[in-house]
């Protein structure tokens, strides 16, 4: 949902005007997860200001207001600076100036906080700190944070000496809900703390000297007890393993803190995410991460430092108009990246590395629930057929939101499919934690190395589409169907009587670039179609049955999504149930009618809209010599059924774009949309 940036130097001289820059910088990369405001703070002339700057729109507007302002002296340098920025997606309050983040606990902004995610209590805390005195500025949920930290600061006065994570410890244990926030506090000058719960939130590292080791420790509460009974070890307890130079006096080093690495990784790429409940304290070029609680005997001792396979180029335009048009040109090579390493051709053999481990579970288990939320939900949608056909096991598809209202049963003989393009997504995480309760195998299929679901499944398969920055997902959903496509082929090897369907399967898998290349050559007649037929129209039917129901669906979400047009996709064998009386000369439809066993029934649903004067545009195959010519076609080249979905959806992601760009609308951050869903 919403995004963070965070920047601390140490020993590293930077000037104002770039610790701005670096900071909006990295916003801008993550204007996909919000962008109805935005706002930064950042250290003023002495230990005891912070400077809040805050603007509605997106970051392009916050970035005009700082440039005016004549009285910032952008030329002053800093050996050691802590400074932060966020961009908001609402969901407590609307978009305006106080309700933007960096939120303050009073108007000497003792502490500041920027915040991703939802306070469940906030309402309990709110009405707690009013009683005590504490004056509100804004609507927001993420106020009482800061305002709760002042509140503990305040009331330790008079008491020993509380420390920053100390403090926010106690912030955090009364806290409900999911978060990612960062701190800083002029009681903590040149301090910052970054702790999360549900929500993502990673840490880059930067030093002109090698690490001397790659991960960081997790300190549970034994180093702050030594450190209060004044034990020392050779190792002094206030330095970290990682960070300690070879002659033991300090570095140089810069931390950027953000949740998502494309707002980073053009400044590193070593990177450490943080678990659940971790409180991350950087302080004097230090990093010291520290549990909430003492008792979590199955968390991992350490953070692993990673090194990120993300370029800079990938999360850049280039010649494309927006992100949205580069990522459905991208799907020939994302398609293959999908299956590079993972597919023999020439033995028609699937290998699915993170699956090898459970393969025989896989296989006996009693059913395969697919759950995933949007666009990754039909991705299950498409896939579910050919599952059941190789597999031979029983296969159901769940929306999250819907699979937990329901608490729907879960045993442990189910293997449960969870599918997220961030791997962040909030309610198919807490699906997954449901069913990892009850025991079930977990698999997840997700887009981001380090996500969260990636961390708490059991096994699982990295599509490899590479960055997708536009907010409707487009080549991340191609990929999602070929990856499920080679679960279903690795867990069918062991039937003989599935050799010659998985041999079609594979074949035109490898043909698949090519098919989608040659539809892609259509985009000219697809803006013209978009133009002259379909730009002015307030609605739009899209059917089809079988594998291409998920395709409906897809294309009319993607519609909706970006061109604000009301679309439905339709199963077309429900066509006589109800939606054929929404049918006349005036209400435009796309009938999707590509050569497979359905075809003949696809062909009496194309007699019943036309019998009711429709004039339906048809998404056929080439050389489709049956249908008239008197009817408007899309045509595509012809796949193997299962696989088919794969290109007809491409002409409608086309279609939608196009629609979008007529309508005037921006395309890659649809309005009261986000990229990540972080949130339930």
């Amino acid at each position: 949902m919403c995004g963070i940036v965070g920047y601390l130097n140490y020993l590293v001289e930077k000037d104002r005007r770039e610790i701005v820059k670096n900071l909006l910088t990295g916003l801008s990369r993550l204007e996909y997860r919000g962008y109805d405001s935005a706002g930064i703070a950042i250290d003023g002339d002495s230990d005891t200001e912070v400077l809040l700057f805050k603007e509605v729109g997106k970051v392009a507007a916050l970035r005009q207001k700082i440039d005016g302002d004549k009285k910032l002296d952008m030329d002053k340098k800093f050996l050691n600076h802590v400074s932060m920025a966020h961009t908001r997606w609402a969901t407590h309050g609307q978009p305006s100036e106080r309700n933007s983040h960096p939120h303050r606990s009073d108007p000497k902004s003792e502490f500041t906080v920027v915040h991703n995610g939802i306070i469940t209590n906030y309402k309990e805390l709110r009405t707690l700190l009013e009683k005590k005195g504490y004056m509100f500025e804004s609507d927001t949920d993420t106020e009482c944070i800061a305002k709760l930290a002042k509140y503990v600061y305040d009331s330790q006065k008079g008491s020993k000496t509380i420390s920053f994570t100390s403090l926010i410890k106690a912030v955090v244990k009364e806290l409900e809900g999911a978060f990612a926030m960062l701190l800083k506090s002029t009681h903590f000058p040149n301090e910052m703390i970054a702790t999360r719960r549900g929500s993502p939130l990673l840490i880059g590292v930067k030093t002109a000297k090698k690490l001397k080791v790659d991960f960081v420790d997790v300190e549970f509460g034994a180093s702050e007890a030594a450190a209060a009974a004044g034990e020392q070890g050779p190792v002094k307890r206030d330095q970290s393993r990682a960070f300690l130079s070879e002659d033991g006096m300090p570095q140089q080093i810069e931390y950027y803190l953000a949740s998502d690495p494309s707002a980073i990784v053009e400044h590193t790429k070593r990177v450490l995410y943080l678990e659940d409940d971790d409180i991350a304290h950087i302080s004097d070029g230090d990093l010291h991460i520290h549990r909430l609680r003492r008792d979590d005997g199955n968390q991992s001792s350490f953070r692993t430092i990673q090194t990120l396979e993300m370029e800079l180029a990938e999360i850049m335009k280039g010649s494309f108009d927006h992100f949205m048009q580069k990522e459905i040109y991208e799907q020939p090579e994302s398609v293959v990246n999908t299956m590079r390493g993972r597919v023999n051709f020439e033995e028609c053999k699937v290998t699915l590395g993170g699956l090898n481990k459970y393969l025989a579970t896989l296989r006996r288990c009693r059913r395969i629930v697919f759950i995933a939320c949007g666009t990754s939900f039909h991705s299950c949608l498409a896939t579910r057929a050919i599952f059941e056909e190789l597999t031979e096991i029983p296969c159901q598809a769940e929306l999250a939101s819907d699979f937990l209202d329901r608490k729907t049963p879960i045993f442990r003989d189910d293997s449960c499919v969870f599918v997220s393009q961030s791997g962040e997504t909030a309610d198919t995480i807490l699906a997954l934690r449901y069913c990892l309760e009850r025991g079930a195998l977990c698999v997840g299929v997700t887009n981001t190395v380090g996500s969260s679901i990636s961390r708490e499944t059991q096994c699982g398969v990295h599509i490899n589409a590479g960055p997708e920055i536009g907010v409707a997902s487009t080549k991340a959903y191609t990929s999602q169907f070929i990856a499920l496509v080679l679960m279903a082929l690795q867990l069918s090897e062991d039937k003989i009587s599935m050799t010659e369907r998985r041999r079609q399967i594979i074949n035109d898998l490898y043909e698949l670039p090519r098919y989608i290349k040659e539809t892609l050559a259509i985009d000219a007649s697809l803006k013209q179609l978009a133009s002259e037929v379909l730009h002015k129209e307030k609605s739009l039917l899209i059917m089809g049955r079988g594998y291409q129901n998920a395709t409906c669906l897809e294309a009319a979400l993607k519609i909706k999504e970006v061109s604000y047009m009301h679309s439905e996709g339709i199963l077309a064998g429900e066509l006589k149930h109800g939606p054929l009386a929404l049918i006349d000369e005036n209400m435009p439809v796309i009938l999707i009618m590509t050569k497979d066993s359905l075809y003949p029934k696809v062909q009496s649903a194309l007699q019943q809209v036309t019998a009711r004067k429709g004039h339906p545009i048809i998404i056929c195959n080439k050389g489709d010599s049956n249908i008239s010519a008197d009817y408007r076609t899309i045509r595509v080249p012809q796949a193997v059924d299962c696989l088919q979905g794969i290109v007809t959806i491409i002409p409608l992601q086309l279609l939608s774009y196009h629609l979008a760009c007529l309508n005037g609308v921006d395309v890659d951050f649809p309005r009261n949309l986000a990229k990540s869903v972080t949130v339930e």
